[in-house]
């Protein structure tokens, strides 16, 4: 075996080579793996998503209709109906608008960035450019 010292340039340049080709795998296998436990748990929530969703809605107009109902029989009016949806309308208008603007808040603080992968290819970063000035 050689020594560091008495290597040639093409030795030297395949080993660089070898390396590179060895760092690019581990980390790209890092970046697959992660994505890949994101995916699958995003995978395993949708079905119940789905059906938790179709029945909230269900209960949600049920409810809707219910609260109409109530509104409009404290009306005397023959527009007491259009009243009473117009009042519930405008107050699911600002309810759902606040809920939206903080679930977007959340996901964008969250984020959907691979960040460990990220953070490990930046320490990788710094760590070739101190070994690039010391070989130099």
């Amino acid at each position: 075996m050689t020594s560091e010292y008495t290597k040639s340039l093409p030795e030297i340049v395949n080993d660089l080579k070898r390396e590179l080709k060895e760092f690019v795998a581990t980390r790209m296998a890092m970046l697959n793996s992660e994505l890949k436990e994101k995916l699958s748990a995003i995978k395993m929530a949708v079905p119940a998503l789905v059906v938790g969703a179709v029945v909230l809605w269900t209960a949600w107009l049920l409810l809707t209709a219910l609260l109409v109902s109530a509104i409009a029989m404290a009306f005397d009016s023959p527009w007491r109906y259009t009243i009473a949806l117009l009042i519930v309308g405008v107050g699911y208008l600002i309810l759902g608008g606040m809920m939206a603007v903080m679930g977007w808040r959340q996901i964008t603080q969250t984020g959907l960035k691979p960040e460990r992968t990220i953070r490990v290819l930046k320490q990788d970063e710094v760590w070739l450019q101190t070994e690039a000035k010391t070989q130099l």
